[in-house]
């Protein structure tokens, strides 16, 4: 039953996203081979690691649009950042608590929970690849080293880590 409850609820969710697809500040393909990347995942069986590593990435790509996207319309607010980012966090992680998704017992890597050490880790992976991304074409005159530079970077960021997960959970 959470096979198909998933996919469709990821589905629904990106719908929601076309509100924010002119803010760019991460691109569309690359946000939507993030989440196609979290339903396949769940949809093949992988480990709730590997999976919240690409719920992370989606996280961090959707509130970056969602700040550049208030950039845009002008709209200004205190601790704007921070209320966005803990907003989607909220928006993301409560529902996977009510669900009973989060805190199984037997779900644990190093004591944490897998889809929210997964959430965490690739939370930062996606953002350093982001950044990353920013300050290598800043270093290059404004223009990316290679086309899709700006996708290869934060989703190969996940991939690798994808792959590390995976060979880490193996038992």
């Amino acid at each position: 039953m959470m096979k198909k409850i998933l996919p469709v609820s990821l589905l629904s969710f990106a719908g929601s996203l076309w509100a924010v697809l002119s803010a760019h500040a991460i691109c569309p393909v690359c946000t939507l081979a993030v989440g196609a990347g979290i339903g396949l995942s769940r949809w093949l069986g992988v480990d709730d690691s590997v999976t919240g590593l690409w719920v992370g990435g989606l996280t961090v790509s959707v509130t970056m649009w969602t700040i550049n996207w208030f950039d845009k319309k002008k709209i200004h607010f205190k601790y704007r950042s921070i209320l966005t980012t803990l907003g989607w966090y909220a928006l993301i992680v409560l529902p996977l608590e009510f669900m009973g998704i989060l805190g199984h017992p037997f779900n644990k890597l190093w004591s944490v929970d897998k889809l929210l050490l997964g959430i965490f880790i690739g939370s930062i992976g996606f953002l350093v690849a982001a950044l990353s991304y920013e300050r290598m074409k800043k270093h290059n005159d404004g223009h990316a080293h290679f086309p899709f530079e700006k996708v290869v970077m934060p989703v190969g960021t996940l991939a690798i880590l994808s792959a590390i997960f995976y060979f880490i959970t193996r038992h």
